[in-house]
């Protein structure tokens, strides 16, 4: 048991990477409303953040409203990485001395939870 328990305690973000996570979810949540506009009718929301222990990159999870959209949206998205990460550095430069280079992925969290609510709905019409 106590091995298992060091065993999961090794692979826990520390505090500092869930902190600086937990900021550029909230700075890129508001930068990817204003993004948005332009690509008019999209939502786009980070639901996610993760930064490596060095806290040189991060993956960032989006998740693309209506989701039909997200094979026009991502190429998009992952071309402007560079003035997204510009953008985001302006507004985390008093907090952070290095901005994490950015890779972005597709949240397909709620297309499953979609499918799976679906197959309940037939399950119980039957």
């Amino acid at each position: 048991m106590h091995q298992l328990l060091c065993y999961t305690i090794s692979y826990m973000e520390t505090t500092r990477q869930e902190k600086i996570a937990r900021l550029l979810q909230k700075e890129l949540g508001e930068l990817f409303l204003l993004y948005a506009r332009q690509l008019q009718g999209v939502l786009i929301t980070v639901t996610e953040v993760r930064v490596t222990t060095d806290l040189s990159l991060g993956r960032v999870f989006l998740s693309v409203f209506p989701t039909n959209k997200s094979a026009e949206v991502m190429p998009q998205v992952q071309a402007d990485t560079k003035s997204i990460r510009f953008e985001l550095g302006k507004r985390v430069r008093h907090q952070l001395r290095i901005v994490p280079e950015l890779s972005f992925y597709l949240d397909e969290s709620m297309e499953k939870l979609e499918h799976i609510d679906q197959l309940l709905k037939n399950t119980a019409s039957e």
